[in-house]
C-alpha cells in the first residue's frame, strides 16, 4: 500500500479515495479536516475512551470500540463490558497523531463517554439528546431545546448547545464532579420530565417511538457508560456535516435558515471556527446539581429498561389476541 502523505510521523494512505457515498470529500478531506481543527478538538476527546465510527471501502459504517493493534505510541485504557463479559481496551486520542492515525482508518465519526477515564464514575457534564422525528424541520429540535433551557433555568442550571451533525441538538451540563454516574442519570430523566411538562403537545420522553406521536423526543439515556458524539466531530451523513456549537440566540436562525445544520461541515467549519473554539466558550463553569432535582430522577423508571418491559407486556398481548392457526 503507497504511502500518499505523512504528518506527524503518520502515514497516511489512498487519500483520493472517496470518503463514503454522499460525503462528497475523499480520504483526503477529512485528514486535512481532523489536522485542521486538532487543537481544538482533541481537548474534548483527551482522557475518555474513544469510540469511532470508520466506513471502509464497500462495507457499511460500523462502531469500534475495541483498538486493533495501536502503535506504541497511543495511549490506551482497559474499560470492562458488562454486556459481552470481557476487557475492551479502548484508545484515549490526547494528541493530533493520535487523531489523524484514526484518520488513516477512516473514521469519520468520534464518540466519547460522559466521564473520564480516570473518573469512571463521576460524570463532567449531563446531556440531553434532542431529537425531532422524521421529516420534522429542525426548527422543532429548537424549540424543544428552548423547552430543556426553561427547565435548567428552573431548576438553576445552565448548558451549552450544539447541532448533532444529523437531525437534532445536544445540550450539555458541565458538573462540577461531586456526582455519582447513577445521580447524574437520575437528574438528567428528572430535566426531560420537566422540559416534556412545559409543552407536552411538542416535546415527549416516551423512549417507545411509536408512542411519540409525531412529537420531539427528549432522550436523557445518555448516561452511565453511554457515549455522545464529540462537538467538532463529522458525521456520516450526507455532505459530511459536523457537530456544531451553537450559542442560544443563534438556534433560531440556524433553524431558521435554509442550509440549517447542514451550513456545518467538514469544507465550512475550519472557516467558521477561525482559530477558536466555540465550545469551551459557551460552556458554562461546571455546576453542582441541585438534590431536588435528583430526588425526583430517582423516582423515574430507567427509560430503557421501562421500554423492555413494555416492549415484552405488549407481545406478550398481542400473542394472546392472535387467533388460533388452523394448521396447528
Amino acid at each position: 500500500m503507497s504511502v500518499d502523505d505523512e504528518r506527524d510521523g503518520v502515514p497516511l494512505t489512498n487519500l483520493d479515495q472517496p470518503l463514503f457515498a454522499g460525503a462528497e470529500a475523499t480520504k483526503r478531506d477529512l485528514v486535512d479536516y481532523l489536522d485542521a481543527v486538532a487543537d481544538r478538538f482533541v481537548p474534548h476527546l483527551a482522557g475518555r475512551p474513544l469510540s469511532v465510527v470508520r466506513v471502509l471501502r464497500g462495507q457499511k459504517p460500523f462502531m469500534q470500540k475495541n483498538v486493533r493493534n495501536p502503535p506504541p505510541w497511543m495511549r490506551t485504557v482497559e474499560v470492562w463490558a458488562e454486556t459481552s463479559r470481557r476487557a475492551v481496551s479502548y484508545a484515549l486520542c490526547d494528541d493530533r497523531r493520535t487523531l489523524l492515525w484514526f484518520a488513516n482508518q477512516r473514521a469519520v465519526e468520534y464518540h466519547s463517554p460522559l466521564a473520564r477515564a480516570d473518573a469512571p464514575g463521576r460524570p463532567t457534564h449531563l446531556v440531553l439528546d434532542i431529537d425531532p422525528p422524521d421529516g420534522a424541520a429542525f426548527g422543532a429540535a429548537v424549540a424543544a431545546a428552548r423547552l430543556v433551557r426553561r427547565a435548567l433555568a428552573d431548576a438553576g442550571l445552565d448548558g451549552a448547545v450544539k447541532t448533532s451533525g444529523a437531525k437534532g441538538v445536544h445540550v450539555f451540563v458541565p458538573l462540577d464532579g461531586r456526582a455519582a454516574t447513577e445521580d447524574a442519570a437520575a437528574a438528567t430523566r428528572a430535566l426531560a420530565a420537566r422540559a416534556e411538562r412545559l409543552d407536552p403537545a411538542l416535546a415527549t420522553t416516551a423512549f417507545i417511538r411509536e408512542d411519540r406521536g409525531g412529537r420531539v423526543f427528549l432522550d436523557s439515556t445518555r448516561a452511565g457508560s453511554a457515549t455522545v458524539v464529540a462537538a467538532y466531530s463529522p458525521r456520516v451523513r450526507p455532505g459530511a456535516p459536523v457537530s456544531f456549537p451553537v450559542p442560544w440566540d443563534e438556534l433560531d436562525r440556524v433553524g431558521s435558515d435554509g442550509a440549517g445544520p447542514g451550513a456545518f461541515t467538514l469544507h465550512t467549519v475550519p472557516r467558521l471556527l477561525a482559530g477558536r473554539d466555540p465550545w469551551t466558550e459557551l460552556m458554562p463553569p461546571p455546576q453542582p446539581l441541585p438534590t431536588d432535582l435528583v430526588a425526583e430522577g430517582h423516582t423515574i423508571p430507567v427509560a430503557r429498561v421501562q421500554a423492555m418491559h413494555e416492549g415484552k407486556r405488549r407481545a406478550n398481548l398481542r400473542s394472546k389476541q392472535a387467533p388460533d392457526d388452523p394448521q396447528s
